[in-house]
């Protein structure tokens, strides 16, 4: 199994702008350091608490800084954009990056950013799926591009000169274009389903409780079988907040401590999903009322804490409950502790993740 790193991110209301930038920058060349195969970053332009605007310039900035680690959007709500920009950008930051590019794309996910762009009321899952298209359609094909679609239209009659080349778009790196991503926050998950379908990668949040995780893997499933596609666990990441110290209680009254980094976590995504009146699919247990939620029971139902072993056997436990998948994505949170954050990650990649290989080997080596 590989493991990964997943930043939304989530910074403390007070916390500078300029030094929460510096500290996520700083996760990441860690996380290629300690040989973290991923790094995932959200992208959002209407919240001072998770404010990358850009996940591509974010990353862009890191590619001289680190060695391995591939880049991942997580996500580029493509509602947002005419599809001709974000096929441009990614192209170029493919070839920045030699290929160290996954690109994760969705419908968005913060209603102030909808209210910014004004697509509150659009149909953004059907928007997302046409600029995909579109994307994808300007990387395989040559010009003049000709694509009449429901929400933009590109028609380039008059400027297309092959003599010289204007008019056309460039191609990614990667051939034919990077591996495309979908992730999900839903039970039953419609970006799923439509993933399966296309045979993209598919990444469950970290926000999410596991009964919904569970899922995830089902919807994915149906969409591959409806487009003809077998399905591979391998392809499967699975984000969960998770947090490793030397002993199961202390990293027990780490997380638990009242306004600390993952307390503080659950507590602002808590204010979003009651403001929008939006708390169902995030209940921490089946069928649990969502009027009893409390962000202590999303932090508890979605943090993994604990020792090396203790996290190690939650990890397997989470894999036997939920099914195979092939990477666990290690969730960032705000480093209130810069010096147990730093930690946590270099126990998980070094202590946990060792020991979950290891028992996944012993166990197929006896299946086998």
């Amino acid at each position: 199994m590989e493991h990964g790193y997943f930043m939304m991110p989530l910074h403390h209301t007070e916390k500078d702008y300029h030094l929460s930038l510096e500290e996520d920058m700083e996760a990441i060349v860690l996380a290629d350091e300690l040989g973290y195969s991923e790094a995932w970053v959200g992208e959002h332009y209407s919240s001072a608490v998770e404010q990358i605007t850009s996940p591509l310039m974010f990353h862009a900035n890191l590619i001289a800084r680190t060695k391995q680690i591939k880049f991942a959007t997580g996500v580029m709500c493509l509602p947002q954009y005419h599809p001709a920009v974000q096929a441009g950008q990614a192209a170029m930051f493919d070839h920045l990056s030699k290929g160290r590019f996954i690109m994760g794309v969705g419908p968005g996910g913060l209603a102030s950013d909808f209210e910014l762009f004004g697509v509150m009321d659009k149909d953004r899952m059907e928007m997302m799926e046409e600029a995909l298209e579109m994307m994808i359609e300007l990387w395989t094909t040559e010009p003049p591009y000709k694509m009449h679609g429901k929400h933009w239209t590109i028609d380039m009659k008059e400027w297309t000169h092959h003599d010289i080349k204007l008019g056309y778009v460039p191609k990614p790196y990667q051939d034919p274009y990077p591996p495309v991503a979908i992730s999900a926050m839903s039970p039953h998950s419609g970006s799923l389903k439509f993933a399966g379908s296309k045979g993209y990668i598919p990444v469950s949040a970290n926000f999410v409780a596991t009964w919904s995780v569970e899922t995830h893997w089902p919807a994915y499933c149906e969409g591959a079988k409806a487009g003809g596609i077998t399905p591979n666990p391998e392809k499967w990441r699975v984000a969960r907040s998770i947090y490793v110290a030397d002993t199961d209680q202390e990293a027990e009254e780490f997380v638990k401590s009242p306004g600390g980094a993952y307390d503080y976590y659950y507590e602002y995504l808590f204010q979003i999903f009651e403001r929008s009146d939006y708390k169902a699919p995030f209940v921490a247990n089946r069928n649990d009322d969502p009027a009893k939620l409390t962000p202590q029971g999303i932090r508890d139902a979605c943090t993994i804490y604990g020792s090396p072993e203790t996290v190690a056997n939650k990890i397997l436990e989470l894999r036997k409950r939920i099914g195979d998948f092939g990477t666990v994505l290690y969730a960032a949170h705000d480093w209130q502790d810069v010096g147990a954050m730093k930690k946590s990650m270099t126990m998980f990649a070094e202590e946990v993740m060792p020991r979950v290989n290891s028992k996944l080997d012993s166990k197929q080596a006896s299946a086998g």
